[in-house]
């Protein structure tokens, strides 16, 4: 297989996981952050790591970009916003139509997911569309 081109800003690190949710300041955010990643960890059988410095990922995956070079990004995972929890690799393509109408309050972007307050939504939808993202998108190699 050949390998994806490095130029991305942000590639995996040794980053310490629980040390980046540690030091996230709001509050509700940082508890939403430590149990969204509880949640990607049991769903996805995976360990977390950092991306960069703000973003925890759980697999890989291989993409080939609008440049047509091939890169590696996060198969899931997020970031806690100021503004969201931003969820990665759950709606690729406006996927999940069906899944998104019953999570509950939220709003998407190209790959992401942004959701206000981990309380307010379903969890069990929200475990479905990680499940569906880590199937779709995980690549061992």
């Amino acid at each position: 297989m050949t390998q994806p081109v490095r130029d991305r800003k942000t590639q995996p690190t040794q980053g310490d996981v629980d040390a980046h949710l540690a030091s996230i300041t709001h509050e509700g955010r940082r508890a939403d952050a430590q149990a969204a990643v509880e949640l990607f960890r049991e769903v996805t059988g995976a360990e977390p790591q950092m991306w960069g410095t703000s973003m925890i990922g759980f697999g890989r995956m291989i993409y080939t970009g609008s440049d047509h070079k091939m890169r590696e990004t996060m198969a899931v995972g997020l970031a806690a916003r100021a503004a969201a929890l931003t969820l990665y690799g759950l709606t690729f393509y406006g996927s999940n139509e069906a899944l998104l109408a019953r999570l509950g309050p939220h709003t998407t972007g190209k790959g992401c997911l942004y959701l206000k307050r981990l309380s307010d939504v379903d969890v069990d939808v929200l475990r479905e569309l990680i499940a569906r993202g880590w199937t779709e998108n995980h690549q061992p190699y």
